[in-house]
């Protein structure tokens, strides 16, 4: 039987163990404003050892193999095959030949084709990939083989019927709506026909030659993405594969995965070449023309960009100014026309046929019937137009064609405007896209499956939205999305070059546009999900398991692959870990008692500084010359700063009630910046930056007169910057009992607090520094600390909490005295070490408990639980054997198929009553 990854089907269910929760681990922060509380960590930490892995990742050969430019050409082999053969042609004649000279990377396909070897081509929408899938056919016609086209909907299947209709000979269709000429050579279908016919072991299956997958990078999609994973699994290994795809980043681990099912080597052909280039633009909602962001060249014109984003946020602020535009979201307002504007600018330079991809039906139609006074079509066109409409709504019945639908989509169609989502009947959608390929119609309003696959190039694509509804959420497209339904602009020997248009609102941030015009492919990621109807699907069939499907699935062989480098990441924490060291002698429990306790006080101190700082309490104290002590919510302290005026002030951009600010004179200093000799002091940030939302409501600094902080320097003297600011009142740690006398400056007066903070502001930078002095000489004078105002004898707070809060205070510092570390001069030091340990053992911890993760079967135990399920509900067997509910429910994979199973066993569609 065979292994997986050195160990033995039959023993999987035992090998595989559930995984174990993480841990919770307790990490000190590494500054000494502790956040939460830290585990002891032994000075002499015993590092884990990681079991020994019973999985043997195979070890694959890539072999490069030299090309022309443009074209890379890799191969992977399978374990025990270390050489490579060169390619050659197989015989003099080949089964196919082209009226025209093959690209580079159409040649190493079609040769891989030839000596029998499977092939994944990766490569740009539009590049010529059928090229390789016709080579393919033409030789499974040769060689009297079958073969399978699969697509990822039943639209690219019509399309390829009839394409491939158009030169071969025997050529079916199964798509689940219709089956035609089911005994081809050649058959298309839908990925969802050939999961079945392998599930069922059809005869087709057994004279299989090649199988073509047309869109493999849709395997990562969610909903369907597993149906291409079980396919490839089920698929015997005589059969050789053609997996074609848009540019994927990992094309190289599909192909090792594919040779790690089927023994095989597998081949990797990847170009970026694009045969027709593009012009990506940016429209921005508000503005009045388009602006060139990435040239054909690939090269991003930041200048352009930014001046379209300044449109942007003009935009947007006179939305938000006028009132008629309140409660819409972001600037750009649908009923605005728009996407009119760009349709006529973009006939008006003869850029058509032009895509319009809007992601949702209703955009789609409202768009369309924007252009209701646009007729694009001339006499003979609107006269085709007629004639292949009435041939094609003749199949439909006089009631059918009588719906709205019908009736509304001529009209349009005959003005050169269609629309393509998955709203419409399947006729109407074969229609448009018959209308558009003949180029009747001039502009196309269609969802993003209009981009998958199908073979509708148009000379320039825009995009309506960013955004998009995944089933789930709400969330911009990613930057693989935007390439794939981009590159539908451009057509092969018809245009110089492709134009892509992209409208932006406010809602866009500057960095996700410019990720998506200049992001990478999104990566080929497993997208496997258990499902019952798969679940009793295996346990039909002989040769499988569902333990072995989940071995040998996609998402599996990615979570071992990363073993490798997991196992490196550990080898280096445990030199990090081991090169962090306490001094001897030091206790740790000792050392972990100091940092608990150290987090209490602090949490006792905010706590009462909370139930003390209110307005009423304090305002009492608040006249100018009071000295504060204020630190930030990240634990900044800013030592002590003097009172300028304490006042309410809305804060900018809310509602509601009041914020009590105080204006104060602050001191910076570079002499708080970090410290090479002492890692444990970290810098103080200039206030405007922390405080920003307070900064406004008051007179600033002039800019000139604003001195920022010298570097640090050895040689040079320490310099202080003293600036003026608003801070929240929640920001108040301590009030001093002292208060500095203002009658040294020339006309100061402290009962017109606002004339008082303009005079300060126009003092240089060293008188106000002056202030500061007498700050120090009153420490100086009061023994080397400033008396405190009490919050309950001199603030008046009746409060029992605080009361206790206090007591709790005194009786944790007391305990801080007690302890033997606690007058040791390297204090904050030690804790600082302690800190780094804890924070590396916890990475290491939880670097250990991944590895452990990983080693693992993943969704064992949801497979465990659906087979629970099934067993309850009578669905199978305790000994797995399929009861006739299960084989009922095999049948079902378009819908909950236990639930279907149950009604129909119950006779409930006997009695319901249907329209």
């Amino acid at each position: 039987m065979d292994d997986i990854f050195g160990v033995e089907l039959d023993s999987l269910t035992s090998a595989f163990d559930s995984p174990e929760k993480p841990k919770n681990y307790g990490v000190m922060s590494s500054t000494t404003s502790l956040k939460r509380p830290i585990a002891p960590v032994p000075n002499s930490f015993e590092i884990p050892k990681a079991r020994k892995s019973k999985f043997k990742f195979p070890k694959m050969k890539t072999v490069s193999i030299p090309t022309e430019e443009g074209c890379l050409h890799e191969v992977v082999l399978p374990p025990g095959l270390d050489h490579f053969k060169s390619l050659s042609p197989v015989s003099q004649t080949p089964a196919k030949t082209y009226p025209f000279k093959l690209d580079p990377f159409q040649r190493q396909a079609v040769l891989c084709i030839d000596n029998d070897q499977s092939v994944l081509v990766s490569a740009h929408t539009s590049a010529g990939k059928t090229v390789v899938a016709e080579y393919a056919i033409a030789l499974s016609f040769k060689n009297k083989q079958r073969v399978i086209y699969t697509t990822p909907i039943k639209a690219l299947s019509n399309q390829k019927f009839l394409e491939f209709s158009a030169e071969f000979k025997e050529v079916g269709l199964m798509t689940g709506d219709i089956t035609i000429n089911p005994e081809a050579t050649l058959l298309i279908m839908t990925t969802e026909i050939l999961r079945s016919m392998l599930y069922r072991g059809s005869e087709v299956t057994r004279e299989l030659g090649w199988v073509i997958f047309d869109e493999i990078h849709y395997m990562r999609e969610k909903e369907r993405g597993v149906v291409w994973e079980e396919s490839i699994i089920l698929l015997p290994d005589s059969v050789k594969q053609v997996f074609l795809s848009a540019t994927i980043p990992n094309a190289r681990q599909f192909a090792e995965w594919v040779v790690f099912l089927h023994k095989k080597p597998c081949h990797v052909i990847y170009t970026d070449y694009r045969p027709t280039p593009l012009q990506h633009y940016v429209f921005p909602c508000g503005g009045d023309g388009i602006f060139l962001v990435v040239n054909q060249q690939r090269e991003f014109l930041e200048a352009n960009f930014n001046t379209a984003l300044d449109v942007v946020r003009g935009a947007a602020g006179k939305a938000k100014a006028d009132t008629t535009m309140r409660g819409r979201k972001g600037g750009c307002i649908r009923s605005t026309p728009y996407c009119y504007k760009l349709v006529k600018l973009v006939m008006d330079q003869h850029l058509e046929p032009l895509i319009v991809f809007s992601f949702s039906k209703r955009d789609c139609e409202y768009y369309a019937s924007q252009l209701s006074k646009m007729d694009l079509n001339e006499a003979q066109d609107k006269a085709a137009v007629d004639l292949i409409f009435n041939n094609a709504i003749d199949s439909l019945s006089p009631e059918d064609q009588k719906l709205p639908q019908v009736l509304c989509m001529l009209p349009m169609l005959r003005r050169g405007v269609g629309i393509h989502h998955g709203g419409l009947l399947p006729i109407l959608k074969e229609l448009v896209e018959i209308l558009f390929a003949e180029g009747y119609i001039k502009v196309l309003f269609a969802t993003e499956t209009f981009a998958m696959g199908l073979n509708m190039p148009a000379r320039t694509v825009l995009f309506t939205a960013t955004r998009k509804f995944d089933g789930q959420d709400f969330r911009h497209i990613s930057s693989g999305e935007y390439i794939q339904m981009s590159g539908r602009a451009g057509r092969r020997g018809k245009d110089e070059r492709g134009t892509v248009i992209l409208m932006i609102d406010d809602t866009v941030t500057p960095d996700a546009a410019k990720q998506l015009l200049l992001g990478s492919p999104d990566p080929l990621n497993s997208a496997f999900t258990l499902s019952y109807n798969m679940v009793l699907n295996l346990l039909i069939v002989e040769d499988i398991n569902p333990q072995i499907m989940l071995a040998k699935s996609f998402f599996q062989f990615q979570n071992y692959a990363s073993i490798p480098a997991l196992e490196e990441k550990i080898a280096r924490l445990e030199s990090e870990f081991k090169s962090i060291n306490l001094p001897d002698g030091i206790d740790v429990e000792q050392l972990s008692s100091i940092v608990q306790l150290r987090k209490s006080v602090e949490d006792l101190h905010r706590e009462k500084w909370q139930l003390s700082m209110k307005f009423k309490h304090v305002a009492p104290f608040m006249q100018p010359g009071r000295l504060l002590r204020i630190e930030n919510d990240d634990g900044v302290d800013y030592g002590w700063v003097v009172v300028l005026n304490l006042r309410r002030s809305k804060q900018h951009g809310t509602q509601g009630s009041e914020t009590p600010l105080i204006d104060v004179l602050v001191r910076v200093t570079a002499a708080n910046l970090r410290d090479a000799e002492n890692p444990v002091i970290h810098p103080t940030p200039l206030l405007f930056t922390v405080f920003q939302p307070y900064c406004n409501d008051i007179e600033m600094i002039p800019e000139e007169e604003d001195v920022k902080p010298p570097k640090v320097s050895k040689d040079v003297p320490v310099m202080s910057v003293a600036t003026i600011a608003s801070v929240p009142l929640t920001c108040v740690r301590d009030i001093s009992s002292v208060c500095l006398n203002f009658t040294s400056l020339d006309g100061a007066n402290t009962k017109q607090p606002l004339a008082l903070i303009g005079k300060i502001a126009k003092l240089s930078p060293p008188m106000r520094l002056n202030f500061w002095e007498g700050i120090s000489r009153a420490t100086a004078k009061l023994g080397g600390s400033l008396p405190l105002l009490h919050p309950v004898d001199d603030l008046g707070v009746k409060d029992a909490r605080l009361v206790k809060c206090l007591e709790n205070i005194h009786l944790m510092e007391a305990r801080l005295k007690l302890n033997p570390l606690a007058d040791r001069e390297d204090l904050e030091y030690l804790i600082h070490t302690h800190g780094k340990r804890a924070e590396k053992y916890l990475e290491l911890r939880a670097a250990h408990d991944e590895l452990k993760r990983k080693e693992s079967l993943l969704q064992l135990d949801e497979l465990h639980s659906r087979k629970r399920v099934l067993r309850r509900l009578g669905f199978c067997t305790e000994d797995d054997v399929i009861h006739l509910k299960g084989r009922i429910a095999c049948e079902i994979s378009t819908g909950d198929e236990l639930v279907l199973t149950e009604l129909l066993l119950d006779g409930f569609f006997r009695s319901a009553a249907f329209l």
